[in-house]
Order: C-alpha cells, then sequence, then structure tokens
C-alpha cells in the first residue's frame, strides 16, 4: 500500500530513511502506551518535508500539527469514518437548494458536501443535515453540520482547521473567506484555492485557534487574498489575519454592493466574482498615510471622541489607567515588591476581559512551572490541592493556562531572539501581550553603543517598533538602581521611573509607566501611574491600593484606613 503526504510517496513502511532525521513521540500511538512507554522515541521525522514514520505501529504521518518536538500535542476527537460508498449522497432536493445558490452539483462532489442525519443541539433532535466534510492531509478531521433551520455545528472535540486547505497545496498565492457557502462559490467561479474559516467571524472573539492549526500551509504563500464579509465582525477577522500572516502578502477583496462572495455570485454571477478576486488590492503599504486611508478613523473620532482604552477588570485601577495595544509599559518598584506579580495579575485580567493570549520572557521567573502555578491559581481563584488534580475543573484551567500563556526558554537571552519569538507567536499563537522581565536580564546584544542614555533609548525603541508593527501590549519589568532611605522615616523611598538606569530615556520612551510598591506590615500593594502619554488612558500621580490574597495572589481592591469614612459620616 502506498500513501502520499505532503506530496511525497511513503510505503507502509520507512521509504525515505527517516531514521536519519531526529527522533521523537509518536502522535499516533505514544499516547495510548503503558504510561513507562509514552515519552519513548519510537518515531523519526522529517521536518524539512513535513513527513514522519513510527516505528512501534509502522505509520505514516504528517507533522503540520505536531511542531512541539517531544512534547505530547493534544489529542483531538475523529468524526464518524467517511463511507466511500456513500462519499457523494446528496438528494435532489438539497442540490436544487444548493442551484439557487449559484452552485453546481459538480462543485459538491469537488469539495465532497454530503448529506445525512444528525442530533442538532439547537433544535434538541435528529435533523437532516448537510454535511461540510473539512479534509486535513486527505483525512476528515471535522465536520460543520447544517440543518434546514441555518442551525451549525462542529465535531466536539475535533480540530478546528480551515475548510478545504488541502486545496491550496502546490500554489504561491490562496483565498480566505469566512464560510463553507463563500468557498464553494469561488470553486463554482473557478477559484479553486479557496478556504474558509470554520466557525466564520464573531466581533471581539478572534484567537483563530484554526490558524494555529494549519499555520505550516502559508509558509510559502506569496499571495493571500482575504474576501470575508464586510460587516464589523468580518473586518476585525480581516484585520487580524493580516497581523498574523503579515501585510506584505495580504490582499483585499470587497463585494461592492454584496456581503459576501456567494451573495456576490447569485447577483453577478461566476465571472464578475472571479474578476473580484483577480482585482484584489494589497494591503495598503507602511509608513506612508493618506487622509482616505483613515478616513474612517477621522470620521469615528469626530463622531464619537477617543476610543475607550483596555481595562484589567479590577475597579479602582480602571478608574486610572488604561490602555491600548501597540504601546509598552514599564513597570517599577523596589525588589521584592510584587512587580512581576502585578503584571501577571494584568495580564489575567486582559485575558478574562478580551481573550488575549501572553508569552512571558522571564529569566528570574524560574522555575517556569512555579510561574506556570501562579497564573493558575488566579484562574483558580485559590490555591489547587492535590485532591483537585485531573478533576474537570483542573482541566479546564490547565488547557486554559496551555493555550493561553507561553514561556520563552532560553539559554541565554537577548533582546533580537525575544523579539523575533514573540513576532513567530503572534503569528502561530496570536498572542497580544510580552511581557520582558527584567529588562537587564534580556540584554541587546547587537547595541551599537556603550552610552548608557543611547543603549537605553535604542533599547526601547526596538520594543515601540515591535508593539506597534505587531499590534501587540508590551511590559517591560525594570529595577530600579537608585534608592533612597527616607530620613525621617527610615523606609525606603518610592523609586520613580528616574530611578531606572538611564532614566531619564525611560521616561521619555515609555508610553506609560506604573510603580508598584508594597507594604508588608499592612500587607497591602499600593500601584501608581508614574506616566501615562495620553490624557484619555489614565491620570498621571493618581493611585490605587490593594490586599494581596495568599492563596490565590489575586489583587482585591482595598480602601486605605485614612480614607474611609467614620460611622457617623
Amino acid at each position: 500500500m502506498v500513501t502520499e503526504i505532503n506530496g511525497f510517496q511513503i510505503d507502509k513502511y520507512n521509504q525515505h530513511k527517516l531514521d536519519e532525521k531526529s527522533q521523537g513521540i509518536c502522535p499516533l500511538c505514544s499516547h495510548t502506551r503503558k504510561p513507562k512507554n509514552q515519552k519513548a522515541k519510537c518515531a523519526s521525522y522529517d521536518w524539512d518535508r513535513g513527513i514522519g514514520t513510527c516505528h512501534n505501529c509502522n505509520t505514516s504521518f504528517q507533522l503540520h500539527t505536531y511542531k512541539r518536538k517531544g512534547k505530547a500535542e493534544k489529542v483531538y476527537e475523529k468524526p464518524k469514518p467517511f463511507k466511500e460508498d456513500s462519499q457523494y449522497t446528496i438528494s435532489d432536493a438539497v442540490v436544487e437548494w444548493f442551484k439557487g445558490r449559484g452552485i453546481s452539483k459538480s462543485t459538491l462532489v469537488d469539495l465532497k458536501v454530503t448529506e445525512g442525519k444528525e442530533w442538532m443541539p439547537q433544535t434538541q433532535k435528529e435533523e437532516n443535515a448537510i454535511h461540510f466534510n473539512y479534509f486535513m492531509g486527505g483525512q476528515l478531521t471535522n465536520i460543520k453540520y447544517r440543518d434546514g433551520r441555518k442551525n451549525f455545528k462542529l465535531v466536539k472535540g475535533a480540530e478546528k482547521v480551515f475548510y478545504n486547505i488541502d486545496s491550496i497545496v502546490g500554489y504561491s498565492y490562496c483565498v480566505i473567506v469566512e464560510g463553507e457557502m463563500d468557498a464553494l462559490a469561488l470553486h463554482e467561479a473557478g477559484i479553486t484555492n479557496v478556504i474558509s474559516v470554520p466557525n466564520g467571524a464573531t466581533l471581539g472573539q478572534n484567537n483563530l485557534d484554526y490558524l494555529d492549526n494549519c499555520i505550516d500551509y502559508f509558509d510559502d504563500k506569496d499571495k493571500i487574498i482575504l474576501a470575508v464579509d464586510t460587516d464589523d465582525a468580518g473586518l476585525a477577522l480581516q484585520n487580524e489575519m493580516i497581523r498574523r500572516l503579515g501585510s506584505e502578502v495580504c490582499y483585499i477583496s470587497t463585494f461592492e454592493d454584496c456581503k459576501d462572495a456567494n451573495e456576490y455570485l447569485i447577483k453577478h454571477g461566476k465571472e464578475e466574482l472571479s474578476k473580484r478576486i483577480t482585482g484584489a488590492k494589497p494591503v495598503p503599504m507602511e509608513n506612508v498615510t493618506t487622509f482616505r486611508d483613515i478616513e474612517d478613523e477621522v470620521t469615528d473620532f469626530v463622531r464619537n471622541g477617543f476610543t475607550p482604552g483596555y481595562q484589567i477588570g479590577l475597579e479602582n485601577f480602571d478608574d486610572i489607567f488604561s490602555t491600548y495595544t501597540g504601546q509598552f509599559i514599564t513597570v517599577t518598584g523596589i525588589p521584592s515588591s510584587g512587580k512581576s506579580d502585578f503584571v501577571d495579575q494584568m495580564v489575567v485580567g486582559y485575558n478574562q476581559k478580551y481573550g488575549w493570549k501572553t508569552a512571558y520572557a522571564s529569566p528570574e521567573n524560574v522555575p517556569t512551572f512555579l510561574h506556570a502555578h501562579k497564573l493558575m491559581r488566579k484562574h483558580w481563584q485559590g490555591m489547587p490541592s492535590k485532591e483537585d488534580i485531573d478533576t474537570e475543573k483542573w482541566n479546564h484551567i490547565a488547557d486554559h493556562c496551555n493555550d493561553n500563556y507561553f514561556h520563552i526558554d532560553m539559554e541565554r537571552y537577548s533582546l533580537e531572539a525575544v523579539l523575533k519569538k514573540g513576532a513567530e507567536l503572534v503569528k502561530r499563537k496570536g498572542i497580544k501581550c510580552l511581557v520582558i522581565d527584567p529588562f537587564n536580564k534580556v540584554r541587546d546584544i547587537n547595541a551599537e553603543s556603550d552610552d548608557v542614555n543611547r543603549y537605553t533609548m535604542d533599547y526601547l525603541t526596538k520594543i515601540e517598533i515591535f508593539a506597534k508593527k505587531y499590534d501587540v501590549l508590551v511590559f517591560v519589568v525594570a529595577h530600579p538602581t537608585k534608592m533612597y532611605k527616607n530620613q525621617k522615616t527610615g523606609e525606603i523611598d518610592e523609586p520613580t521611573m528616574y530611578s531606572i538606569k538611564g532614566g531619564g530615556e525611560w521616561y521619555d520612551a515609555s508610553y506609560h509607566g506604573l510603580l508598584v510598591h508594597r507594604n508588608y506590615d499592612l500587607n497591602t500593594v499600593k500601584v501608581k501611574v508614574l506616566k501615562c502619554k495620553f490624557q484619555n488612558l489614565g491620570t498621571n500621580g493618581a493611585e490605587c491600593h490593594f490586599t494581596w490574597e495568599r492563596n490565590s495572589g489575586c489583587y482585591i481592591p482595598h480602601t486605605p484606613a485614612e480614607d474611609q469614612a467614620m460611622p457617623w459620616e
């Protein structure tokens, strides 16, 4: 038996001498073996060709979804086997319905659209449904079911991938649309290298886990045409795709008076639809802006004023500070004041409110499992016990932390390497935050000046460029080098941004500056806004107070005693 994977003919076993390449676990069988054998390196990997062979189960497989070498990947559910004898089973009534949408039976056959009974949760009964079958690497990976009432569902627990993803292999360009019907419409118009997102576009929900699973398919693409819906959710999806895939390869196709590709096909026909795609315009070039490029933003500002900044969900802090992405925040404080921990609190807050993912470059936050434990506690709202391990709550939070927090692990940290890995994590995982903690342990090894001030400005400029390019919020934790004891109280004075080595440059370059200052006697923490670049986002000099909950590591808003109202007031 001969199998084709990634364009290579694979015999039953090890045709390409894969034992000469790297070794690792098998994504197909390792998790099913006895515990002592689950980490055994039973498979040979060829990363250049994207194929692997297992010496235990004698199976060849693709590597594109198993990029974490030496680590077991998430095991997905598989849809029911695709029966060859009913491969193209679809009733005349359904064919006629598609015909009314401009879609022929031959297109349905090409894209393996089928029909059958399926239980739908929306109606709580079995319905006759259209099956949009998702294949990846020639294997049935997921199915989207659509009933006559336009209810949808995907296979629970199955891997999310692009619809028709195999169609773009071997092409230098591809088209991305927002729904299966749009993919069928473009196929009908002769554009076969078209894929669709699996779950449409939802405003505020653009984590794009399906892009994570299929990212390798885009490595050889010189042109990626985005032809999504023209509503707000579609535009948000479009912007996130551009951010993840890169503006230099992305082109935009619009549908004039129509919402999407299928509507355009019905109204204007195949030829005109094809012209809309071939006439796609490149994303406007960087570093050059005209009024028309930003007219929508100008109009929105005139109508509505400033866009509210992002908040973390702690009312007293949100009252004095918020931020936009594409900026960076400098966080300082004396040693052991809780700087890193409060940054964790902010990151968790952004994750819970907006679904943001975060990458950490934290040389001092070791061992990594303890940092992961801190983040888990904040989501847990307490301290998990031994009895909690493998419970439903444990697995839910563990999966959430696994999918949303990424720890950059390097033998020697450098700013260049961290920013490069950050860019990769934007593309592959969709991170929106990057934490550098502390900055002096993530050195700029390519710095061209020994002058402290020049070095600092160059360092922060590189961070600013990264933040703007990838629309990421960057946290830079910086220890003060100057600390002075108050002559009256004997306590160490609160540091400022000028207390950091190269202080003047820190204040000038940073978008925002925060001080975290802990009072160990009272078990309270003060957070003070040292700088807020934009008046609409915060108040310079404003402060708020918290108690720190030891078990959860969470910050609880607190009103200092001197500010509390007396009972008779």
